[in-house]
């Protein structure tokens, strides 16, 4: 995965627009990948679900406190991936109070395919969704990759630590000595 480009995808989220009126001031936007991560150093993290336990109660809130420390170490946006569509990203967002981390909504899983990433998650009722990752991504290439073990579809576990926002900066860390 090292030195690979993301791939290049178009993301449909949902932006707020204060020229529609009622409840839902909301717009379609289309949203690049080079839009995400050309010419910048970037994190980005990919889980199995919005408002699923691990990455409600650590994964996302954790890279959420921890964004400043990664600024300091070069990192200018960090962004979280999932394979649900705009609308669920965005509620998962207003629930969890984000103000750093980005969320990517990859509602089709068209990111989470092409790299390498979609497995079946049939036996917990979520479909398609992606595996536990991260990546530092320099100007759209993979600088660094944290994957977890034990790829593979129906898995009975879920493991969550090599790309947990602590194992990141430590080894940004090791990078930088």
């Amino acid at each position: 995965m090292i030195g690979r480009t993301v791939p290049q995808v178009t993301f449909k989220t949902r932006v707020r627009d204060e020229s529609i009126e009622g409840p839902n001031p909301y717009r379609w936007q289309d949203v690049t990948s080079d839009d995400y991560f050309k010419g910048k150093r970037v994190v980005i993290f990919s889980l199995p679900g919005a408002f699923t336990p691990t990455c409600s109660t650590y994964q996302l809130p954790n890279f959420e406190k921890l964004a400043e420390t990664f600024k300091e170490k070069g990192v200018e946006d960090i962004y979280c991936i999932s394979v649900n569509d705009a609308f669920v990203m965005n509620a998962w967002g207003k629930q969890q109070g984000l103000t750093n981390v980005k969320l990517i909504p990859d509602g089709s899983g068209e990111f989470t395919r092409k790299m390498g990433m979609l497995v079946c998650k049939d036996n917990l009722g979520f479909g398609m969704r992606s595996w536990r990752y991260a990546a530092i991504v320099n100007d759209g290439k993979i600088e660094s990759w944290y994957e977890e073990p034990g790829f593979s579809d129906n898995c009975e576990t879920d493991p969550y630590g090599e790309s947990s926002p602590e194992n990141l900066l430590e080894n940004l860390e090791k990078l930088a000595a």
